[in-house]
């Protein structure tokens, strides 16, 4: 496993899901952890989890989508660590509903979670990096940032705006050393479709640690290599032609 020793792995939406995977696959190559999410009750359950395994975490409630709790978010990091060597946007909400019956609270809600906070995070990090020498920027996109399916504008919109973000934030980045990256992943098998019962064989689903896998691969590569994209989905998965 690649080393992360000693590097600061900010991670949002870490209290659950591909943002816990991914913090616990940094944690183990020795990372040092920054995770914030909007519920502070299971964020600080998994911090704890971290601290009694030897990790150095620092965790606080944050919804990414209000610039004022970003940036005391990131006040907090940069008291704590002094830097940050990669940054993992990975909050996100999902809310569907077909274009013309959906509520502009619920369009607010998944832009914000996914696209504004995206920014607002990055925003802060690429200044922290830019001071420092450079650093790694991963966004989680999807694969409905390519191919939607019925009832996701919001998501769908979100998820492409995200894409595109990344890809400026490459070209921004790259008189500073900062890197910037999108993984998209397929059918994954986090706790809200364990809960749910979202599993057939119609929809195949893959682990959270493949994911996580892939996260450290792209965050590991050389300074001067950027896997820039990545589609990382189950091979029984309707992708190519799905509807």
């Amino acid at each position: 496993m690649a080393s992360l020793e000693n590097r600061v792995c900010v991670i949002t939406g870490a209290n659950q899901g591909i943002g816990k995977g991914i913090a616990r696959r940094f944690a183990a190559a020795g990372a040092k952890l920054a995770l914030c999410a909007r519920n502070d009750e299971k964020l600080q359950r998994v911090a704890e989890e971290f601290r009694a395994g030897g990790v150095e975490v620092l965790a606080q409630a944050v919804d990414v989508a209000v610039e004022n709790q970003v940036d005391r978010f990131f006040d907090a990091v940069q008291e704590k660590y002094g830097r940050v060597d990669v940054l993992v946007n990975n909050a996100g909400a999902f809310d569907g509903g077909r274009v013309d019956l959906l509520p502009l609270a619920a369009w607010d809600n998944v832009i914000g979670s996914c696209l504004t906070g995206a920014f607002l995070c990055s925003r802060r990090a690429f200044a922290m990096m830019k001071d420092q020498g450079g650093g790694r920027i991963l966004n989680i996109g999807s694969i409905s940032a390519q191919r939607p399916r019925e009832n996701s504008a919001a998501y769908s919109a979100a998820k492409f705006g995200v894409w595109g973000l990344t890809q400026a934030t490459a070209l921004d980045g790259r008189p500073f050393g900062i890197v910037c990256s999108c993984l998209h992943p397929g059918n994954t098998l986090v706790e809200r479709r364990q809960d749910s019962g979202q599993q057939s064989d119609a929809e195949p689903m893959m682990s959270v640690e493949s994911i996580a896998e892939v996260a450290h691969t792209m965050v590991t590569l050389p300074a001067d290599v950027n896997f820039l994209e990545a589609i990382v989905l189950p091979t029984a998965q309707a992708y190519l032609g799905r509807g």
